[in-house]
């Protein structure tokens, strides 16, 4: 099924979560939470991208969750939507927080799945918790930009350089942020239109449907109800260390990246599926950065089947 065009779902109005709320996972600090499809099915865990919050799930993705029973769930990183805000030395620190998440939910198993700046905490979650991770898949993910893993180009290795004012400045600058976002959030439908219009062809025809642009809008201005300096957060810590290997990455990964990609390029997608074990790329002709989130049928099939041919 690996590679396999997805489905014909059909036109159906979007599916909220089933029900959102958050956990505990550290003194006084929560994580928020947003889940669709039957409470006892298969877990997928669904990382959202920088910027982004728990329900950044691409309405295909909901769809499959009810018609072929997997329970997908969105989590805010700290500091987004429902999550207290906090700084993790690495991000290698999230693995824990989403162990927390999985014993409270109740997820002995579970797949992971990170898109872009979500990418490198999925990662995480399949080197530091091989025993309850069973797959990791990854959309357009980010790559270090330091270390032995390292690759030099792409906006993220361009925000490495503001890395020492995001770490003295990362809160006030993101209050400001706030403050603008709420501010233009009347105006948010029409600048989603017109950052269409300028992203490339793959990404302006995704945004084009409704029902994407109604779950980026539905997202993005729930998950900006706190301080943006949680996206800033993502960039400082994809700028430094991220405290494992992608060598120490021994669960199944599968990598898609469009090969238009004006975010992450491609060669990024191609640098870390050389570097971990038991990856497999993916290509998405003609797409750009938000290709993986119009297939998400084919994702999930995809990391299902992993999960049925892994070891008990």
């Amino acid at each position: 099924m690996e590679g396999g065009a997805s489905g014909n779902l059909g036109r159906v109005s979007d599916i909220a979560p089933r029900v959102e709320g958050s956990l505990g996972v550290g003194s006084r600090r929560r994580l928020g939470f947003a889940e669709f499809g039957p409470p006892t099915a298969r877990a997928i865990v669904w990382l959202h991208g920088t910027p982004g919050a728990r329900r950044q799930v691409p309405h295909e993705a909901r769809v499959v969750a009810e018609r072929d029973g997997l329970r997908i769930i969105g989590i805010d990183r700290p500091g987004i939507g429902s999550s207290t805000p906090h700084l993790y030395d690495n991000i290698a620190g999230f693995a824990p927080d989403l162990e927390v998440v999985a014993e409270r939910l109740g997820l002995d198993e579970m797949v992971v799945i990170g898109l872009s700046g979500g990418g490198p905490y999925a990662l995480a979650a399949g080197a530091l918790l091989p025993g309850r991770v069973k797959a990791v898949g990854i959309l357009g993910g980010v790559a270090p930009t330091v270390g032995l893993d390292a690759v030099d180009g792409g906006l993220v290795a361009f925000g490495r350089h503001f890395a020492p004012l995001l770490s003295v400045a990362r809160v006030p600058i993101g209050i400001g942020l706030t403050q603008a976002v709420r501010l233009a959030k009347p105006f948010a439908s029409r600048g989603l239109d017109l950052y269409g219009r300028l992203s490339p062809e793959g990404d302006r025809r995704l945004l084009a449907r409704p029902e994407f642009k109604a779950m980026f809008l539905d997202d993005l201005l729930n998950g900006s109800r706190k301080q943006l300096s949680a996206p800033l957060a993502d960039v400082l810590l994809f700028s430094k260390d991220w405290g494992f290997r992608l060598a120490d990455v021994h669960v199944p990964v599968r990598w898609w990246h469009g090969d238009a990609d004006h975010i992450i390029p491609f060669s990024h997608g191609e640098h870390m599926v050389s570097r971990l074990p038991e990856a497999k790329l993916l290509v998405l002709p003609g797409e750009s950065h938000l290709g993986g989130l119009g297939i998400g049928e084919q994702i999930l099939h995809t990391l299902i089947d992993l999960w049925d041919r892994a070891p008990a």
